[in-house]
């Protein structure tokens, strides 16, 4: 038990390194720019407000976004976005093509704020809060519980958020994030930075001035 619990730890130190938390990409925004992200509990997500939860569970919740949306899709320089004047977020109306870890996650948008998408410098990975303010009542967008405004090749998402309630999670929930997934309609979270690779796609976000 004892080796297995220093392998995870070495495992999880290499991870992070490779992974680059804090590398800085030019023209990309510094993490002094991105949101707070937090820590949270099971309870405090099953807290939030402006979701009805359908069914708890001891890794999140089974529910949907209670927020009455007004969906804008926009094409700016050639880039599609989708403007939400309800909550004041510009989102990438696509989202990464391929799956991640989370690592690769933060990486992918730093590249995309290095490039400039739709002219914007400050993409960021979304809070799980603003993830799960997509969540539909009901399937709209073939077998998806998101808006038909978006792609349906994103089936479930990352955001920058992470909890300490998973299983041998260190003090300070380093080794698990949580994603929202459109497949079922839930929130929970997964295992990050050991020898158990959990692959989401992303979807940027960003605030609308």
């Amino acid at each position: 038990e004892d080796l297995e619990k220093t392998i995870e730890t070495l495992s999880y130190r290499f991870l992070k390194h490779l992974g680059g938390e804090e590398v800085s990409v030019p023209g990309s925004v510094s993490s002094s720019d991105e949101p707070s992200y937090k820590t949270l509990s099971v309870f405090e997500v099953q807290s939030m407000p402006n979701i009805s939860i359908r069914k708890k569970k001891k890794w999140g919740f089974y529910g949907y976004s209670t927020i009455k949306h007004d969906y804008n899709l926009k094409t700016i320089r050639g880039d599609k976005v989708v403007v939400d004047k309800a909550t004041g977020l510009m989102w990438h109306q696509s989202g990464t093509d391929d799956r991640m870890d989370w690592y690769e996650a933060k990486e992918r948008v730093e590249m995309l704020n290095s490039e400039g998408y739709a002219g914007y410098h400050d993409w960021r990975l979304p809070t799980v809060e603003e993830a799960v303010s997509l969540l539909e009542p009901s399937k709209k967008n073939g077998n998806l519980y998101i808006d038909p405004v978006f792609s349906k090749k994103q089936k479930y998402i990352w955001t920058g958020d992470k909890t300490g309630d998973a299983l041998g999670t260190p003090v300070g929930g380093s080794r698990a994030a949580w994603n929202v997934r459109f497949g079922n309609g839930s929130v929970r979270w997964d295992i990050i930075g050991s020898i158990f690779y959990h692959y989401r796609y992303v979807r940027p976000v960003r605030s609308v001035e």
